[in-house]
This record gives C-alpha cells, sequence and structure tokens, in this order.
C-alpha cells in the first residue's frame, strides 16, 4: 500500500484517533506530534522555495482587481486568516463567508480580472470544490491551496500551492498551511503597489480611534 493511499485509509478522524491517539501517553504523543510538525513545517518550506508555486500565485492576487479568498469547514480558519492579512495591504479582498458574502452573488458577477484563493484540503468539501470550479469556468484566475497534487481542483487551477499535513494528531496539522498562507501573505504586500500607502493609513486610523491598548496605557507595563 502507497502512503498515499494509507492516508486516504486514515481520512476520518475517528479513524486517526484509533490509529494514533488512543492508548498513547501524555508524554508519548506530545513528542510524536512535536515531532511530526516539525518535519511538516520544514517539509513545506522546502517545497515552496523550490516549486515557485507561492510566487506564482502571489502574482495572480496582485494582478487581480477583487481578491476573493474561501474555505470550508476548518479551512474557512485559514481562508479568514489570509484574507485579514491581504486586506491590510491590500484594496477588493472579500471572504466569501456564506452569510454576508454569498458564493452565489460572486459566482453571477465573475470577471477575467478576478481571483479567488480557495483552501480545499481534505475530506476536500463539497461547496468548495463546486464554487471553485464554477469560479474558473467563468473567466476567474484560481488558486488552490491543498494537500495533494492529484487532489480535485489541482486540474483547474491556474497556480496550486501543496501543502503537507500529515500529523500524529486525530487532526490534520494546521500548521504548514497556516505558515504558507503567511508566506504567500507577505510576497503579495511585497509586490503590491500602494501596499505601504495603505499600511500606513491604517496605522493612523488605528491610532485616532484607540482600537490597540498602547504600551503607556497599560499599568503593567509601567516601570515601579
Amino acid at each position: 500500500m502507497t502512503a498515499r493511499n494509507a492516508n486516504r485509509d486514515l481520512a476520518s478522524p475517528r479513524q486517526r484517533f484509533d490509529a494514533r491517539v488512543q492508548r498513547r501517553s501524555a508524554a508519548v504523543l506530545q513528542q510524536r506530534v512535536v515531532e511530526q510538525e516539525i518535519r511538516s513545517l520544514d517539509a513545506a518550506m522546502a517545497s515552496i522555495g523550490h516549486d515557485g508555486s507561492v510566487e506564482r500565485a502571489a502574482a495572480l492576487v496582485v494582478g487581480a482587481r477583487r481578491r476573493f479568498i474561501l474555505g470550508a469547514g476548518k479551512s474557512f480558519g485559514y481562508a479568514c486568516l489570509l484574507a485579514a492579512d491581504l486586506g491590510a495591504s491590500l484594496s477588493n479582498v472579500t471572504t466569501i463567508d456564506g452569510r454576508i458574502v454569498q458564493a452565489i452573488d460572486v459566482l453571477t458577477e465573475v470577471r477575467s480580472s478576478d481571483v479567488l484563493v480557495v483552501f480545499s484540503l481534505r475530506r476536500y468539501r463539497r461547496e468548495s470544490i463546486e464554487v471553485a470550479r464554477q469560479f474558473a469556468a467563468a473567466g476567474g484566475a484560481l488558486v488552490v491551496v491543498t494537500d495533494a497534487e492529484d487532489a480535485p481542483l489541482s486540474a483547474v487551477a491556474d497556480a496550486v500551492i501543496v501543502v503537507p499535513t500529515e500529523s500524529a494528531s486525530y487532526s490534520d496539522s494546521p500548521t504548514a498551511v497556516a505558515a504558507v498562507a503567511h508566506v504567500l501573505a507577505t510576497l503579495t504586500t511585497a509586490s503590491a503597489k500602494g501596499a505601504q500607502r495603505r499600511l500606513g493609513e491604517r496605522d493612523r486610523f488605528s491610532r485616532s480611534l484607540g482600537i490597540y491598548l498602547d504600551e503607556a496605557d497599560n499599568p503593567e507595563s509601567e516601570n515601579p
């Protein structure tokens, strides 16, 4: 059995719990999880450093007029993380959350200058796959962050970032996915015209609105 097939055999959290977690002591389990997280992160950083996938994705995001971010289930957290970082330096960044922003509303107005970044990780949520396919079919650019080269959306994407999510836990690892999203946001911001001005304006309005607690106003930071 190949490693890929073995991974599929442990598709559900319950199956992974039975195989990896139960009857393990806390010390042993912690050590295994930590070691695997380090390996996965190292593998992800090495991979994107060689294949150029994040650079291609960043170029598509920078070049777009409107940027949409999508993720369902656990992947919604990754989508929000990326959208928060991109929104600080770029305009027209929108998370398709299914509440305020509906996928059907986005799909009815897709333009060739739009890009959709979708997080699609096993067990591959149907809604994300179908929305992404329809977006690409309507002429928008598609960036996919996924965990396998043969993942469902790989064939229709303009850029595919493959991130290892192996874990010693019952849940697939979020570590490398979050790290890659951070790298993608950083490269995009570095290439975006007006990013410096936008970040400066955000700082100015943050101070004006008193959004963040200043160290001088924090009693714990005062000298005795």
